[in-house]
C-alpha cells in the first residue's frame, strides 16, 4: 500500500477541519480559553487565524506525521480510531513550523505557491505560525486521559518543540555565514535531528504512548521517527540540486538560503575536492544569491565530487539502523511492516 494514501489519511483531514473550522466563532474561542470577559471579535479571529492558516493547509503536504502516529499506536497494541483526535498535534505544529521558517529564511515559495507572509503579512504570519505550536496542546488538555498520560504526553511535545527551535537555531546561524568553522557530519546530523526529526519523534512517541505501548517501545519508535525525519530532510535537500519538478519550493533554493546541506559539508570536507572548489563554494553560499548562474556552479561542484550520492546512502543507512531497534520490540503485523515500507518511501520518492 502507498503510505501517502493510507486509509487514515481522510479521517486526519476531518480532524484538523473539526479542530480548527473555516470560520471561528464565539463557541470556539470559549472552548479554546474560556469564556470572553467582553466579546471576541471572531471576524478577526477567522481573518487573521484561520484564514490564513487553511491557505497553508489546503496546499497539500503528505500529512505523513500523523499518519506516522497512528500507525505507531497500532503498532504498538492500541486503536488508531481512540488516538485519531490527537493526530491534530503534529500536523498543526509541523505547518507552523513552516510558516516561521519561511519568514526566517525569507522564501518565496512553498508547496508551489507564494508563502503565508508573501500573502497575508509577516504580522498575521508569524502570529499565525505561532497560534499553531498552543493551540494543539488543547487537545488534551480537554481530553479524558489519565492525568499521568496527559503529563508524559505535555512532556513530550514540549521536549521536542524546545529540539525543533534548537535546530533553527542551529541552521539560522549556519547560513547566516556567522559560523567561524565548517560544521561536522555529526553536527548537521543533530540538527536535522532537532529541526526535522523532533516533530517526527514526538508523532511516533504520542502515538506509542497513547496506544499503550512500553517504555521500550515508545523509545524506539520515537528514535526510528527521528530518523525518518532526518532521512526526509536529506531527500528533500537532494531534490532541491536534482531536479525542480514538484518540490513547492524553488530550485537550489538551499544554495540561495546558504544553507548547510549535507552534501555541502560532504563536498568541503572530501579530500577530492581542491581548495579552489571549497573557497568558491562557500563564497556563492554566503552571498545568498538568487542568480541561477551562481546557483548552477554550486550544484556543479557538489554533484561533481558524489556528494549527491554520499547524501542518499546515508538516509538509508540512519533508517535501516534506527528499524532494527525498532523491529525488535514490535509485534509482528501488517502496520508493523507497512512502517518498514514508509521508511523505504521516505527515500525513494521523487517529490
Amino acid at each position: 500500500m502507498d503510505f501517502f494514501e493510507n486509509p487514515h489519511r481522510e479521517r486526519i483531514e476531518k480532524e484538523l477541519r473539526s479542530f480548527l473550522p473555516a470560520e471561528l466563532t464565539a463557541n470556539w474561542a470559549e472552548k479554546a480559553v474560556g469564556k470572553a470577559k467582553w466579546k471576541q471579535d471572531v471576524e478577526a479571529l477567522t481573518k487573521a487565524i484561520s484564514e490564513p492558516v487553511w491557505d497553508f493547509l489546503s496546499r497539500g503536504g503528505k500529512r505523513w506525521r500523523p499518519m506516522l502516529m497512528l500507525m505507531c499506536c497500532e503498532a504498538v497494541g492500541g486503536k488508531p480510531s481512540e488516538t485519531l483526535p490527537f493526530a491534530v498535534i503534529p500536523e498543526l505544529i509541523h505547518n507552523g513550523s513552516l510558516i516561521v521558517d519561511d519568514i526566517e529564511d525569507n522564501s518565496d515559495l512553498r508547496r508551489g505557491k507564494p508563502v503565508l507572509h508573501r500573502i497575508f503579512g509577516v504580522d498575521i504570519a508569524v502570529n499565525a505560525g505561532n497560534v499553531l505550536y498552543f493551540l494543539p496542546l488543547i487537545a488534551i488538555r480537554d481530553s479524558d486521559l489519565p492525568e499521568k498520560t496527559k503529563s508524559k504526553a505535555y512532556e513530550t511535545i514540549i521536549t521536542q518543540l524546545l529540539k525543533c527551535h534548537l535546530g533553527q537555531a542551529t541552521d539560522i546561524y549556519w547560513h547566516s555565514g556567522k559560523a567561524q568553522n565548517i560544521p561536522t557530519e555529526k553536527e548537521y546530523l543533530q540538527m536535522c535531528a532537532n529541526k526535522t526529526g523532533s516533530v517526527a519523534c514526538m508523532a511516533a512517541k504520542l502515538g506509542a504512548l497513547l496506544g499503550g505501548g512500553s517504555e521500550k517501545q515508545i523509545g524506539a519508535l520515537g528514535e526510528f521517527a527521528e530518523a525518518a525525519g532526518v532521512a526526509f530532510q536529506i531527500k528533500d535537500d537532494i531534490l532541491n540540486v536534482e531536479s525542480s519538478e514538484g518540490i513547492g519550493k524553488e530550485f537550489g533554493d538551499d544554495i540561495s538560503e546558504g544553507k548547510r546541506t549535507l552534501m555541502v559539508i560532504h563536498t568541503l570536507n572530501t579530500a577530492h575536492a581542491s581548495a579552489t572548489e571549497k573557497k568558491r563554494l562557500l563564497e556563492i553560499l554566503n552571498l545568498r544569491t538568487k542568480d541561477k548562474s551562481l546557483i548552477a556552479e554550486a550544484i556543479a561542484v557538489i554533484k561533481k565530487h558524489g556528494s549527491i550520492d554520499y547524501a542518499r546512502k546515508t538516509a538509508l543507512q540512519l533508517l535501516e539502523e534506527a528499524w532494527q531497534e525498532a523491529d525488535k520490540v514490535l509485534p509482528e503485523s501488517e502496520v508493523k511492516n507497512q512502517m518498514k515500507g514508509f521508511a523505504q518511501l521516505l527515500i525513494n520518492r521523487s517529490v
